[in-house]
């Protein structure tokens, strides 16, 4: 391996690893040296097709020096005790959303990698997109005035009828596994949060996986949250597992005294943007960036090693992260007890991407 390159392992090769390992492959500030899975014939496919080592566990990759970065794609359930592991044998880390499932424990992990002096990265990074820093470099300019309330879409349509194993997605809920994607976003531009009031309920519990095996949803599968941020703003956040990720209501409409601002995905680097004065209709905002197609998935991964490398920040910090899970347990508690919860946590905003300042 290059000195000038970052080794990186894959553990977890489940639904999204392909992408990611697609991505990875063609930086050249890393070097993709292996995987794992605890269905090692996954793994065996991502090598067959990358090349790499395949490792028979967890233990087996951290304990290869030739890997610097893990990336931890595992299951919702098992991302604090994997990223516990990488950063006690020392590997710099970047993770699938949450961080976590409760705040305790993604501060643990915020608190374990300063203390090595490590870096810890989460998703989502989506907000450094093209469509996303085009959004954000409109909103830097002031063309919106005093921003003041955001509407945040997220129908993310039934989980059963894309992925082979939904149960887990179902099990933490729509609010932790998608609701953390415009909340990541407009935490970033807009800064943190103070203030949570939340209802969900389970809309439609019985589900059935696409090999007709039948399951039972007990974790909201709708929720909206009111988001009261420090600087003032308000967003309205819709998350759910029923309505079509199709659906004509997605994306973030963000709304100031002067204009508004439409994003037509939280997710996709390359979906339209669009501003409006108040009163007028919307025009297309052109990008500042050639945008890539879809979501680039390695993006996170790479301005992690680049920020390594020129001793940076790197932008999707394990701090954000935290602070984005104390926001969805804090709607979690209001849902519980029907009142509103404070949130205390904090991070360094991250700096707009180099080509969009």
């Amino acid at each position: 391996m290059s000195a000038q390159k970052l080794g990186v392992g894959i553990a977890g090769c489940g639904n999204i690893a392909p992408r990611y390992a697609e991505n990875i492959v063609t930086y050249p500030e890393n070097e993709l040296v292996g995987f794992t899975d605890i269905d090692l014939p996954k793994a065996e496919a991502l090598a067959s097709k990358h090349g790499g080592t395949v490792y028979p566990s967890l233990d087996a990759m951290l304990e290869d020096d030739h890997i610097q970065l893990v990336v931890n794609l595992t299951t919702h359930h098992a991302h604090k005790e994997v990223v516990a592991k990488c950063l006690e044998a020392g590997k710099h880390v970047h993770t699938e959303k949450p961080l976590a499932l409760t705040y305790e424990d993604a501060k643990a992990l915020v608190d374990l990698a300063q203390a090595k002096g490590l870096r810890l990265g989460c998703s989502p990074f989506t907000l450094m997109g093209e469509a996303q820093q085009t959004a954000w470099k409109v909103i830097r300019e002031g063309r919106l005035g005093t921003v003041r309330l955001v509407y945040a879409e997220v129908n993310w349509g039934r989980i059963e009828s894309w992925h082979p194993a939904p149960k887990p997605f179902y099990d933490v809920g729509a609010l932790f596994d998608v609701g953390v994607y415009p909340l990541s976003i407009l935490t970033a531009i807009f800064g943190p949060a103070r203030r949570v009031t939340a209802y969900g309920t389970v809309l439609y519990a019985d589900r059935v996986t696409d090999h007709g095996v039948p399951f039972q949803v007990e974790t909201p599968d709708f929720v909206v949250s009111m988001v009261e941020l420090a600087d003032g703003t308000l967003v309205r956040l819709t998350t759910n597992f029923y309505v079509s990720y199709f659906n004509k209501q997605i994306g973030l409409e963000i709304h100031g005294d002067v204009g508004s601002l439409h994003l037509a995905s939280w997710q996709n680097f390359d979906e339209p943007v669009e501003f409006a004065e108040f009163g007028k209709p919307y025009q297309r905002v052109p990008f500042i960036h050639p945008p890539y197609k879809g979501v680039e998935w390695g993006r996170g991964v790479q301005d992690l090693a680049q920020a390594i490398a020129a001793g940076r920040p790197h932008r999707a910090t394990g701090e954000q992260a935290a602070h984005v899970v104390e926001i969805l347990c804090a709607a979690t508690e209001s849902m519980q007890t029907g009142r509103p919860v404070e949130v205390h946590s904090s991070f360094a905003l991250p700096a707009p991407m180099d080509w969009a300042t």
